[in-house]
């Protein structure tokens, strides 16, 4: 996008019901229901009465879901437009789609399947959609998301607006410590894949009467993926990977946040991941059948019972976390460790053929993401021990990288040790793995020296997120 600003593109002159005065007074209108959306029930919503479409094509909403639709990057969907390339293009577009918005005749296209393998072994579907429906749907996401977000319950923490995984962790650790020592730990299977279209859009139009930005919901919900170049229609789910998916998933499973609510269970939602917890154990047999039922008959859902059980909250594991004990104690979960170490592996391979500055700053990207995930965990000695780890990796790169003995010897000596160490060591015929133990090669790349090329500390990083 060369200027980041829509302000040159004109709208069309034929476009029903724009100006200044619409916008205005449909701004006032959504704000002045805000209020009131926050107390009722399911059963007592009542739809904005207003023009939302106005309010997804406005110029500085659509502003706005352009730097966020920039700033999330991604890959580009069937058309092969890549974001780099994707304003030019769609600046000469923009006046017609605009139009077709506004009377209610836009198609949006099929999505780009993308399959995502998941540990045990099956796939994960993503839909990878055009860059002008992602604008799109992210442009809607941005009006609906202060309709119905207040209304969402306390215990829901996914995709919403100043709410995150952690917050979530923290509410489980607080009813764990008020004594609800057992949950229901439920999966749904294939959530994403299995929404019912009728009933999802049956509770978007509580609070949507629009008919223009209905149809044009369901028309993203029906659009279909491509997988080798074919056309498949898609006759349920809320495909991931789209900006909408995660509010959509919100909107059907609020009823259920509802339902426990009105029940007085406590529980802890993100996304379609959530534990419900109780006192005894026959307490919780009796909420996951009550759970089931619900789940089943009402919102059209499917239970995976191989991964759905009954348990003590004691070693449940959720969002990665593991809850070590009754006062809600909590690590990394070993599943995540070993996650964790596949990949530092992956970066390190000594076979990779990449520049010691090229891993440097793919370790530093990952390192960050990861211990600000799991910065909860207030367990020094687990990041001391991981960056421990982290090191003798890299040891054995350049290990590895220095190759013959003479260049070994050489380094070594350069990085101060003497020459009566440095041959005898650079002559041995052990792995680098084995000699990245040993401690004269540590006193040569030493911890600063390594800080000093590029490698972050797990340690610091996890002491900056509590200063």
């Amino acid at each position: 996008m060369t200027t980041n600003r829509l302000n040159h593109i004109k709208p069309s002159s034929t476009v029903p019901m724009g100006g200044d005065t619409l916008k205005a007074r449909a701004l006032e209108s959504l704000s002045a229901d805000q209020s009131a959306l926050e107390d009722k029930t399911p059963d007592t919503y009542s739809p904005i009465p207003v023009s939302l479409m106005e309010l997804v094509v406005d110029e500085s909403n659509m502003l706005k879901a352009w730097s966020k639709v920039k700033a999330n990057k991604g890959a580009p969907g069937p058309d092969g437009i890549t974001l780099e390339v994707f304003f030019e293009t769609f600046r000469h577009q923009w006046p017609k789609v605009r139009q077709e918005l506004l009377d209610g005749s836009y198609q949006p296209s099929p999505a780009r399947r993308k399959a995502i393998p998941k540990p045990d072994g099956s796939f994960r579907n993503l839909g990878i959609p055009n860059v002008v429906d992602r604008l799109i749907q992210q442009a809607i996401l941005q009006v609906l998301t202060p309709i119905f977000d207040p209304g969402f319950s306390e215990s829901s923490f996914g995709f919403r607006p100043k709410r995150s995984a952690h917050g979530a962790i923290k509410q489980v650790q607080h009813h764990i410590r008020s004594g609800y020592r057992h949950c229901v730990d439920m999966d749904l299977s294939k959530f994403f894949d299995r929404v019912d279209h009728t009933v999802l859009l049956a509770r978007v139009s509580r609070k949507v009467s629009d008919p223009r930005l209905l149809r044009l919901i369901s028309r993203y919900l029906r659009a279909g993926v491509m997988v080798d170049f074919q056309w498949e229609p898609s006759l349920e789910g809320t495909m991931q990977g789209g900006p909408l998916s995660p509010l959509l998933a919100n909107v059907l499973l609020d009823d259920f946040d509802k339902e426990l609510e009105k029940r007085g269970l406590r529980f802890v939602r993100y996304a379609d991941d959530f534990l419900v917890f109780t006192k005894t154990e026959r307490a919780a047999q009796r909420v996951f059948e009550s759970v089931e039922r619900y789940l089943t008959r009402k919102l059209h859902l499917v239970v995976n019972h191989q991964k759905s059980r009954v348990c003590s909250a004691k070693g449940i594991e959720f969002l990665g976390y593991r809850f070590t004990g009754y006062g809600g104690q909590y690590d990394v979960s070993p599943k995540n460790i070993t996650k964790f170490k596949q990949r530092i592996q992956e970066i390190t391979r000594r076979n990779r053929g990449v520049s010691m500055a090229s891993r440097y700053e793919t370790l530093g990207w990952y390192l960050r993401g990861w211990c600000n995930y799991f910065s909860l965990v207030e367990i020094k000695t687990f990041y001391v021990n991981l960056d421990k780890w982290v090191r003798h990796r890299i040891r054995a790169c350049y290990w590895k990288q220095w190759r013959k003995a003479g260049a070994r010897a050489r380094n070594l000596m350069k990085l101060g040790l003497s020459r009566e160490d440095a041959v005898p060591l650079a002559s041995s015929s052990r792995g680098p793995w084995f000699m990245s133990k040993c401690r004269s090669v540590e006193r040569a790349l030493t911890n600063d020296y390594l800080a000093e090329n590029g490698l972050v500390s797990l340690y610091e990083i996890w002491q900056k997120t509590r200063s």
